[in-house]
């Protein structure tokens, strides 16, 4: 997957229309679909608790299906993209423990990696206005980059490949 710009206020707009859409169809849903299934197979001298269960799943399924069958429309392209950049992100911090200390090695996947989770941070950290952890993550690209500087070695997000993970 490879880093693109994209605009912050549509992406914010965006994500908060999609977000109160989800919510309010599992609301919706969860709630007929439980008050159809008491009012058709419910006892009132027991428990509901079980058509109340089912309605949510019902609510989650359907809303599920909704978004998997939404996620290649234009509005939903900036919505799509952060989620897939978030998955990404999350799947090199998972070896990011082992990856990281390769950098002192001048492992050049491991530097690809590295500035691919940085830049890709950075660039949720910017979009979703989380600035509490932006000054510890300029310092981890700013060591990265001397590190580069140092060595010579020139990477790109563009050279990130999720195959890379795999070697470690």
């Amino acid at each position: 997957m490879q880093l693109r710009q994209i605009d912050k206020n549509r992406y914010s707009r965006h994500y908060k229309i999609v977000f109160a859409a989800i919510v309010a169809a599992l609301i919706v849903i969860s709630i007929g679909s439980s008050a159809l299934m008491i009012q058709f197979f419910g006892n009132p001298e027991q428990s509901n608790f079980i058509l109340n269960l089912a309605g949510v799943v019902i609510a989650a399924v359907a809303v599920s299906y909704a978004l998997y069958r939404l996620r290649n429309h234009p509005f939903m392209d900036e919505v799509v993209y952060v989620w897939n950049l978030k998955q990404q992100l999350n799947r090199i911090y998972r070896k990011q423990r082992k990856i990281e200390p390769l950098i002192d090695d001048n492992n050049v996947d491991a530097m690809v990696i590295m500035n691919y989770i940085y830049q890709g941070s950075k660039q949720l950290y910017e979009l979703d206005d989380n600035t509490i952890t932006m000054d510890e993550l300029a310092i981890k690209i700013n060591h990265l980059q001397a590190k580069l500087d140092e060595t010579g070695i020139q990477v790109s997000t563009d050279q990130y490949d999720p195959s890379l993970l795999d070697r470690f």
